[in-house]
């Protein structure tokens, strides 16, 4: 049987980080029909998200990628949830177990996915890159319009609450903005790209935005309603938070605003930019899954 494996068909996975991002997608893989979280890892034992990981039943380790490589057989996939500059060294280390790797991080190492667009590379690439939080709310909307116009200038602005961003994300805000800008060229074909990211002090705290400033030939209300319809419904698939909050098309430019809150069992609803990411990685990983445990996600006697 494949070490991968569990008797009950799921595979099985492990957070390298525990800061915000990890500690909740741990809890979400818990929820898992196809994956098994059998290890959450930290560079330390007093790390705050370890013992919450803990506290929800989890096995912990503080020892790093090494508490990867060292255990006694390969996870399946492993999700990233470190910073960007760590994630090749990373990478480098886990390639020759066959492990699968989920970039949570804006290293732009992998081949990047957004599950609408192009979830089915998974299959294909063994470091998959899930860009960013603002990456995976803008460019399933801007791939569809994109499709369906000529776009010449595209200004993405995300906005997330200061206490939804943690110490890894403030470390790679740089890496954040550029790899967003990549990601939208690539997946639209526009050049003319411009990513910004507002860090949010107020009180209460903001919920998630992303505005979409879109400049193209073609656009009308109708046409740009109509790609909002067909673009967003399938995220709401895996991410039922993310709502078109404002729409406005005029002298040849689209105005555009999604918000996306979370489920807020293990994270404050404001915090979306961790609920949509975090939910597109499980999307991936669990179609990664079923394709290699055909009897996952299924209820065995």
């Amino acid at each position: 049987m494949d070490t991968a494996r569990r008797r009950d068909g799921r595979l099985s996975a492990a957070v390298l980080g525990a800061g915000l991002i990890g500690v909740d997608l741990a809890a979400k893989i818990g929820r898992s029909r196809s994956l098994d979280c059998r290890l959450v890892v930290a560079r330390g034992d007093d790390t705050p998200g370890l013992r919450h990981a803990a506290r929800l039943g989890l096995p912990t380790a503080s020892g790093g990628v090494r508490s990867l490589l060292d255990a006694p057989e390969p996870f399946g996939v492993v999700f990233d949830a470190t910073n960007a500059a760590s994630h090749a060294e990373h990478a480098e280390l886990l390639r020759p177990l066959g492990t699968k790797l989920v970039d949570l991080t804006p290293s732009k190492a992998g081949h990047m996915v957004v599950p609408t667009v192009n979830g089915t590379d998974v299959l294909e690439h063994g470091d998959i890159s899930m860009i960013s939080c603002g990456g995976q709310a803008s460019i399933p909307v801007l791939h569809a319009l994109a499709r369906q116009h000529r776009i010449d200038y595209v200004e993405v602005v995300t906005t997330a609450a200061s206490l939804s961003v943690g110490r890894s994300t403030r470390l790679n805000l740089d890496e954040y903005v550029e790899t967003t800008q990549d990601a939208v060229r690539e997946f639209t074909g526009v050049e003319n790209v411009k990513a910004i990211l507002n860090v949010s002090p107020a009180r209460p705290p903001a919920t998630f935005r992303v505005a979409m400033s879109v400049l193209g030939a073609g656009l009308t209300r109708e046409s740009v309603r109509a790609v909002l319809a067909t673009a967003t419904a399938p995220v709401r698939a895996f991410a039922g938070g993310f709502e078109v909050t404002a729409s406005v098309v005029e002298d040849g430019r689209a105005l555009i605003a999604v918000e996306v809150t979370s489920s807020g069992d293990r994270i404050p609803r404001y915090a979306g930019n961790l609920d949509i990411i975090n939910s597109a990685a499980l999307y991936v990983a669990e179609a990664y899954a079923a394709a290699r445990v055909p009897t996952a996600g299924t209820v065995l006697s």
